[in-house]
């Protein structure tokens, strides 16, 4: 008996050393720096008392560099899987604590265990990343475990959810897990994420670039466009996943879960027959349409501060989850450009991939003329938009609320694309091109008094939506 719990007295102390990481001063100064542990950010995350924690008390290998007598349980990963809003998912979390959170061989194998886990139960996986990278005195070791970490997120990719959390610094081949995700978030000032740091990028090209700069939230949510979501907050991220999830089914042969809806399904909004100007040049917030049609008018958008001429969101309607793709004519007249076709054709074929019905809000002039959207390959990039809608087999609804032009209106979900249900305002207008352009070319001979009555004569001509066949 005495034997029996004296293995249980040292069982219950080496669980005391893993639950503390990498000690009482490590997080204490994870602390200072205005950041919670790996173990805080789960229990937040989950619903209380969900956790369950797998391979705790794991540690690594290494007999390099005085490895061998510097061993902490658990080895700087946090992983398990516990419920959020009664569903389940399985997470891991790097520990910033235990060895600045470097990947090693043996805690590599506690996040693919984890990712196979969540594959093979089919629930979505949540990484909260805050690591210094490879852990050097295991070399290329190390290198092999992102190797495997990246093989997993490939495997799951389009069958189950996958969402990055970038909590703390996340460089090197360490960046390309969370590229693999569906969705990326971050935290302003907190959260830096690059494959060289400004250290080595002086070095080499002799540019002097501040991280933040480089990789930080703002960089990545407004120019990048590799983040998804950037936040004031940890807590304020760790809560937006929550409710990211909660709009998303558990794999890709699962329905989203039905939420409530206190809208009335059939109800009529006189404001949406005035929202759109009655001058084509004048600009609109294409969210404000948005709003008025979704329950209980609430649109969780995606991606806001990139290519802000297109939005992406989640919404609900009669309280099943959809996607929402819309122009911006409040932004670059909601042309369709580079970025924009990147961002819409990612997130369409996303909601394709788990069963996400998609809802179309057009008012497109067309692509954005230049040599520089022509050389970076606007003909490439604007085909994965047709491409993405074309391939999709989800439901497909369109409307048309002012302009729809070339072939811009033909990648925007058109009828002869796919889409199932067609809708568009009575003033709409559907057209090879806008007028201004097509008097141009019809007239480029007149003076321009005649191009001026020929523009108005061209765009009363213009067929209505009425007109034009089913």
């Amino acid at each position: 008996m005495e034997e029996i719990n004296k293995a249980y007295a040292t069982f219950q102390e080496r669980d005391r050393i893993a639950s503390l990481g990498g000690g009482v001063e490590k997080i204490e100064k994870q602390h200072e720096n205005g950041k919670m542990t790996a173990r805080e950010r789960i229990e937040m995350l989950l619903d209380k008392g969900t956790f369950v924690e797998l391979d705790k008390l794991m540690v690594h290998r290494c007999t390099n560099y005085g490895m061998d007598k510097n061993k902490i349980p658990g080895d700087g990963i946090v992983s398990g899987y516990g419920k959020i809003d009664g569903r389940q998912v399985f997470v891991y979390a790097y520990d910033f604590t235990v060895y600045g959170g470097s990947l090693s061989a043996s805690n590599a194998k506690k996040i693919v265990k984890v990712q196979q886990l969540a594959l093979k139960n089919g629930a979505p996986i949540i990484a909260l990343n805050d690591s210094g990278g490879a852990r050097i005195q295991e070399g290329i070791e190390s290198l092999s475990g992102y190797a495997d970490i990246f093989y997993q997120n490939t495997m799951a990719s389009g069958v189950i959810p996958q969402i990055s959390a970038i909590l703390g610094p996340c460089a090197g081949g360490a960046c390309y897990s969370p590229a693999l995700t569906d969705f990326i978030f971050m935290v302003k000032e907190k959260s830096h994420m690059f494959v060289t740091g400004p250290d080595v990028v002086k070095t080499v090209i002799h540019e002097e670039v501040s991280k933040e700069e480089l990789g930080g939230a703002m960089t990545h949510s407004s120019k990048s466009g590799v983040t998804h979501f950037m936040c004031n907050t940890e807590e304020e991220l760790l809560m937006s996943i929550r409710e990211l999830l909660s709009f998303l089914p558990q794999n890709n042969m699962d329905e989203t879960k039905k939420q409530n809806c206190t809208d009335e399904t059939n109800r009529e909004d006189a404001v949406l027959d005035t929202i759109v100007p009655a001058d084509p040049n004048v600009p609109y917030d294409m969210k404000d349409i948005i709003e008025r049609v979704v329950d209980n008018g609430y649109f969780f958008e995606v991606m806001t501060n990139f290519a802000k001429n297109i939005i992406i969101g989640f919404a609900r309607l009669a309280g099943r989850s959809v996607g929402i793709v819309a122009n911006q004519p409040a932004y670059l007249a909601g042309v369709l450009d580079i970025d924009a076709s990147d961002k819409a054709s990612r997130f369409i074929r996303f909601c394709d991939c788990f069963n996400i019905p998609l809802i179309t809000f057009e008012d497109v002039p067309g692509f954005l003329p230049g040599y520089t959207q022509e050389n970076n390959g606007i003909i490439r990039h604007g085909a994965k938009i047709v491409y993405a809608f074309a391939e999709a087999t989800v439901p497909k609804l369109t409307v048309i609320t002012r302009k729809a032009y070339g072939g811009a209106y033909i990648v925007m979900n058109s009828k002869q694309t796919g889409a199932d249900v067609n809708f568009a305002y009575p003033s709409a207008e559907i057209a090879v091109m806008g007028a201004e352009g097509a008097v141009n070319i019809l007239f480029r001979k007149a003076d321009a008094e005649t191009k001026d009555k020929e523009l108005e004569a061209y765009r009363k001509s213009l067929p209505l939506p009425t007109k034009l066949p089913n």
